[in-house]
């Protein structure tokens, strides 16, 4: 039997309605993870709940079983765990925002090469002050809902925590530090005299390098994709989301919720947590 989780926003999910589903669906009681908004259930959802669910905001997720023991957590940085897009930013204060921001949606809608549009958005930011990257995390960057919450539940439970970006080194350093990431990876750009220079140290970390961050920490810490979680959002997230056993695409572009197993569009970061099992009492406020 499956693992069926539901996931609302806090008091999205009555008692009653998720009591309701159960039964019509032929699955064991609702077990509350937290009330009115997370409870799991074991049984079969029937074609086309999740469609219906998402028009009353809740979240449908279906594992085939419990999950194992959760020892590594990836994350992408960008429109995952801040609500922007750090070139986007850059370019906005740049001047050639509208024309950036077009090329970032399509290229996380796995519309364009991510390494050639990554370039390409880069190359806009020529001569832009290096201190504007200040600015943009003074001014513009806002940490998404449950983020901070997620990082120290994990991290307590004895986890790994690594944020692995597409976006820059210059944002992902400070982002990690503050939400207490364990590690970080992402592009560098390349600087002088203060300015930036248009160019983006190569190689370029993309969905392939992802990948690769996944598969070196979980040699470093002897395990396997069985005991890994992913989140993120974008086309380049889309890889590393389908070899993490349990890779959930938070509030993700079209492409890649059509491609994800486990989507999440209501709920916030804390959903990483839910599908574990986790109830809200026993998370870990930082």
């Amino acid at each position: 039997m499956a693992l069926i989780t539901l996931i609302a926003a806090p008091g999205g999910l009555p008692t009653s309605r998720a009591t309701e589903l159960a039964a019509s669906w032929g699955c064991t009681p609702p077990a509350w993870l937290a009330e009115n908004e997370a409870c799991q259930m074991t049984g079969t959802a029937p074609e086309g709940a999740w469609e219906a669910l998402q028009a009353d905001g809740i979240d449908l997720c279906v594992q085939d079983a419990a999950p194992a023991p959760i020892k590594l957590l990836l994350a992408d940085m960008d429109s995952t765990m801040i609500g922007q897009e750090c070139v986007d930013e850059l370019a906005d204060l740049a001047g050639v925002g509208p024309r950036v921001a077009d090329i970032t949606a399509r290229a996380m809608n796995g519309e364009l090469d991510f390494n050639a549009a990554l370039t390409e958005r880069v190359g806009l930011l020529k001569d832009l002050p290096v201190s504007v990257i200040d600015q943009v995390m003074a001014e513009r960057i806002t940490y998404a809902s449950g983020g901070a919450t997620l990082i120290a539940t994990m991290k307590a439970r004895g986890a790994l925590t690594a944020l692995v970006s597409g976006g820059f080194t210059a944002f992902t350093s400070r982002v990690g530090a503050h939400l207490g990431f364990d590690r970080n990876r992402a592009n560098i750009l390349i600087e002088a005299d203060g300015k930036l220079t248009g160019a983006v140290g190569q190689p370029i970390l993309g969905a392939e390098a992802k990948v690769r961050a996944l598969q070196d920490y979980a040699t470093e810490l002897g395990i396997t994709d069985d005991a890994v979680a992913a989140v993120g959002d974008g086309a380049n997230d889309l890889p590393m989301l389908q070899k993490a056993a349990m890779g959930v695409a938070l509030h993700a572009k079209p492409s890649v919720q059509a491609q994800a197993k486990l989507r999440v569009n209501h709920g916030d970061l804390t959903a990483l947590l839910y599908l574990q099992g986790i109830a809200k009492a026993d998370f870990v406020t930082p």
